[in-house]
């Protein structure tokens, strides 16, 4: 089979239409004819890359520099994770070279109005009902507050477990309860899922919308939109089989749970239907095949009148909503 090499660097492949993930741990990774071989005890493997979507570093594992780069010519985004994937601590380059989604989503994030637009797509997203038009933002918020006690109560029914309420210390990890520990478990596991499609998709995992002010807060934000229905139901599923080595297992339970909610196809789909972002937006200009590193157009300033034209539209939608409280 011949490997070829990505030549469209503005391109943004599918997650889709790749192979989704290979994990390895305890081997060598190294650089084979613009492919790569896995050297481990049971001898060396060759792996095709140009449809690989992310390369999955567990412990024990060691890569040169060459195979970082072929990964890296050919759109592969390289994670270095924990145990079975499923904790998420670097990652090298991502699969786009083209700056669209992230400057999509740096213009929701710093206009408050299409920011709040944003915020509120989120949380209707987490309802099973269409939520109201012009309810302020801590309405919508102490809606959501109630909904995250009601999937607590619910599980805590559901598998025979205790719940008290979320509480940990983050400074001392075993002074929390077994339950709150599985909590924190899951929901990291999530984070690091959503985290690398993230990245993947050419987003900013810092440019939040609910969350701000982290280098993560635009992961919260995503993982949010799941904890109910993932994370939730798969710590209290754990502890009520039992509270040894509580943290491994519902690391186990939770690859398994997103596996079957096939949460990596709907992470990118999910973020560009709240950034309203169409499925031809991000589609790459004509460029010159033979120069990979040729810029992109200049950048001039927006219209200003269209921008108040399309501003007064959004606070007509939202009945300018305020964070005062006064309709609740």
């Amino acid at each position: 089979m011949r490997i070829t090499k990505i030549k469209d660097l503005h391109l943004l492949p599918r997650l889709r239409d790749s192979l989704s993930y290979l994990y390895i741990e305890h081997a060598k990774v190294e650089q084979a004819n613009h492919a790569i071989d896995i050297h481990d005890k049971d001898g060396i493997t060759h792996v095709p890359i140009t449809s690989l979507t992310a390369l999955m570093l567990g412990p024990g594992t060691s890569i040169t520099h060459a195979a970082i780069k072929t990964l890296a010519d050919n759109g592969c985004l390289v994670n270095w994770t924990g145990e079975d994937g499923v904790r998420f601590y670097a990652q090298g380059s991502g699969e786009t070279r083209k700056a669209y989604h992230l400057l999509r989503q740096a213009e929701l994030s710093c206009n408050p109005l299409k920011r709040m637009e944003v915020v509120v797509g989120m949380y209707r997203q987490r309802f099973a009902e269409v939520l109201e038009p012009g309810l302020s933002l801590q309405v919508i918020r102490g809606m959501e507050d109630a909904r995250v006690r009601k999937a607590y109560a619910e599980a805590s029914k559901q598998f025979g477990v205790r719940w008290v309420a979320r509480n940990y210390d983050r400074s001392n990890w075993n002074n929390a309860d077994p339950l709150n520990r599985a909590l924190s478990s899951a929901n990291a596991c999530l984070n690091a899922v959503c985290h690398a499609a993230i990245v993947s998709g050419g987003y900013s995992p810092a440019l939040g919308f609910v969350h701000t002010g982290k280098q993560l807060s635009f992961v919260y934000d995503v993982a949010d939109l799941y904890k109910a229905d993932l994370t939730v139901p798969v710590a209290f599923r754990t502890v009520a089989e039992g509270t040894h080595q509580v943290e491994a297992r519902v690391r186990r339970n939770c690859r398994e749970a997103f596996k079957q909610a096939r949460l990596l196809e709907r992470i990118l789909p999910n973020i560009d239907a709240l950034l309203n972002i169409s499925p031809k937006a991000a589609e790459t200009r004509e460029t010159d095949a033979d120069d990979d590193a040729k810029p992109e157009d200049w950048w001039g300033p927006p219209d200003e009148e269209d921008e108040e034209i399309e501003n007064e539209e959004l606070r007509t939608k939202q009945e300018v909503v305020r964070d005062d409280g006064d309709d609740s």
